[in-house]
Parts: C-alpha cells; structure tokens; sequence
C-alpha cells in the first residue's frame, strides 16, 4: 500500500480538509438515510483527537457549476451535528482568514464543491484554491474516487495527502479481494443486463477461479447456448458476446456457474404463482425470476470452496418474494463462513446493497462497499484518480 493515512500524518494546529461522500437523501429539508454521514464519524473523530481541525469538502446532487439553493449542504447540518456529537459551522464562501478564525478544534462544512464550475472540470485554479484553505488534504470519499474533481484529485498534488478511515477500510477490503487474495476466488455477479457488466466480466475472468453469473444477464448467457428463455429479460444481441466470455474463461481456466435449473413464473408480481423448470425447460410464455433450488445447492458448493468472495449484483428479482429466495439463501451461506473465519467476503454496488440488507446478510460480511460507481470501476480493473493522488502525494 503505497498511500498514507491519518496515522502518517502531522495534524496538530492543522487545517484538514476532508473529502467526504455525504450525498444523502433528504425530504422536505430532513436527511432521512444518515448512513453515509455515519460512516465518515471516525474520521472526524480521529482528526479532532489529534489535534486537527476538520473542514469538510463535499458535493450533493448535480448541479452542474451553478449554485442550486435546493442543492445546498446546510440542510445536513443537524444530522452532521447528531453524528459527531459536535458543532459544525457552515461555510457559504470560505477563506483561509474565517477558517483560521474558528476556534481550536472547530468542525467546518463548506458549500456545495459543485457549486464552482472548476470542480467537475478539475480546474487547476480551482484546486489551488481549495489547497490554499488547508495544511493537510484527506480523502475520505471513496465512492467518488473515480471522479478526477477538484477536490477528489486535484487538490490531492498540491498538499500532503493521505486517505480517511473510510478510505483506508475501502481500499484494504479490496486489496484483499483482487489485490493478493487467498484462493480460490469466487465472483458473483449478477443484475438485469449484460451490457452494463462487460468490462466487469471481462476483467474478473482473467482474475477469479469461478464466476457465478445470475440474474437477467444469466439468461443471456442461457439464451447464447441455444436455449429457450421463454419472455424472459434477455440481450439477444449479446448472444456473440457471451460466446466469447464464456470462451475466454474456458482459456483461462475460470469455472463459470450458470443455472441449470430455474424459477418460472407469468408475471412479474410479488407471490405470482410460480414453478422450477430445468434450463432446457421454460415455458415460451413464462420468465425467468430466480435461480432453482439445484443452481442455489452449486452455489453454495462454490461458496464453500472459495477462500474470498467479491460480490456484485443479485440472482433474481430480489425486490419481490419468492424470487428472492437464491440471493437470499447465498448471502446467509457467505455470512456464516465469514463469521466462522473460512471466507473474506467484500460486496458492492447499489443494488447488491440493497439485496444484502433484505437478507439479513449484510452485516456478517467482511466488508459492503456503498461506493457504486467507484467500486464497480475498481472491479473492471480501473484506474481511480481519487486513489492515484494519494498513491502519488
């Protein structure tokens, strides 16, 4: 790990401006899901007991270099306020002066960082300003390290850098899912569409030992091989390019799952009636909304001999039951390894979030990435600008 963190760094009498994700949603000016405010807490909490004062950079909504009353970050102070258990002063128009201003040990919020057209460009004026209000530049905000912003990695150049504790957790999680992971290495990757996992899939064949795929983009590999899948979500165009993926594992020697059987229903609905059919069985004017109980039973096979497992997306149409059944009993079997030490365990991604949580699973995992876009990046082998500026400063 070639970036530093807190630990690394001489805070005491600083200005630490801080980086943060906290792009939450709010209703009728209350945030109502603080879970990203509560994840930056110790980072807050360890600049103040070193000494250091916090100033936080952060951007909500897109408002695209315009200041957008609605898009401002004062509604978030009382839950800032709740979270740290400390003052936060707001700053609309910040300068060194009112920051140095504040009394020791002061937590700052300053405005909307896309408010200023220079930040999404990563305008060079801009970084040099947003340095020019600090001694020390923390990055706290992995979910928007894939972003080259201002204040993700331009400012990053300009001052001693390191990474926040929810960075430093960030990235050790995944170090530890691709970076040297134990083997064997389990990928699980599910979702509705092919197309939007390409790189994703292409990536982590070269990478993982096995690759469970599931959910619509199954059908397209299902579809690929000559079978049926009814009306099934399906990109028959991808066709070809399932061909290739699947070939591309075979050379690589990564064992791809795929379901043998399946849960058919003729309508999308919570508790349609619904049946398990083999793959080379599904009605024409059935879908596909699960994996089967046998497909469910290899699985968990592969769960057991994998020693991690790097997650992203959901077998089925989780949202709705009994279609949540192959997610479900998949994330419990990876909870109970991981709390038994047998498997590192890293997830991401909006929707496998949301899945993981349904099920109860969350949790017991070793880490659940809330990063999106970020995180599906890092899983395609990209570079992150926001983690290449620490690497480099």
């Amino acid at each position: 790990m070639s970036w530093k963190t807190l630990d690394d760094m001489e805070l005491a009498g600083r200005i630490v401006l801080t980086r943060v994700d906290i792009n939450v949603p709010v209703e009728n000016g209350e945030v109502t899901d603080a879970t990203r405010i509560e994840r930056i807490v110790p980072t807050v909490h360890d600049i103040l007991a070193a000494g250091g004062s916090p100033v936080l950079l952060a951007h909500f909504g897109r408002p695209k270099g315009t200041v957008v009353p609605e898009m401002s970050l004062r509604p978030l102070v009382p839950a800032l306020e709740k979270a740290f258990g400390h003052p936060v002063s707001f700053i609309e128009r910040p300068t060194r002066g009112a920051l140095e201003s504040l009394p020791e040990g002061a937590i700052a919020l300053i405005e909307n960082t896309r408010f200023a057209p220079g930040e999404e460009k990563n305008d060079p004026g801009m970084a040099k300003f947003l340095a020019s209000l600090g001694d020390v530049y923390c990055n706290d905000a992995f979910s928007a390290a894939h972003r080259a912003h201002a204040s993700t990695e331009g400012v990053a150049h300009l001052l001693p850098s390191c990474a926040g504790r929810l960075m430093e957790a960030e990235l050790k999680a995944l170090e530890a899912a691709l970076g040297a992971p134990k083997r064997p290495v389990l990928a699980v990757v599910g979702g509705a569409k092919v197309s939007t996992k390409l790189d994703l899939l292409a990536n982590l064949i070269s990478k993982v030992d096995m690759l469970v795929i599931g959910g619509g983009m199954a059908n397209t590999f299902l579809a690929a091989q000559g079978l049926d899948v009814g009306k099934s979500l399906c990109e028959h165009d991808l066709a070809e390019t399932a061909r290739e993926i699947m070939a591309k594992a075979q050379d690589t020697g990564c064992e791809i799952y795929l379901p043998s059987d399946v849960v058919v229903a003729e309508e999308f609905r919570a508790h349609a009636p619904n049946t398990v059919v083999a793959d080379t069985a599904v009605p024409s004017d059935c879908m596909i909304l699960d994996a089967g109980p046998d497909s469910v039973e290899r699985i968990l096979g592969a769960i057991d001999r994998a020693e991690t497992l790097i997650w992203n997306g959901p077998l089925g149409a989780f949202e709705i039951a009994p279609f949540d059944a192959a997610t479900n009993a998949a994330a419990a079997h990876a909870a109970a390894r991981t709390e038994a030490g047998e498997l590192v365990s890293v997830a991401g991604g909006g929707d496998t979030v949301a899945a993981l949580n349904k099920s109860g699973a969350a949790e017991r995992f070793t880490y659940i990435s809330t990063a999106g876009g970020a995180f599906l990046e890092w899983m395609e082998g990209k570079t992150l600008p926001g983690v290449a500026a620490l690497e480099q400063g």
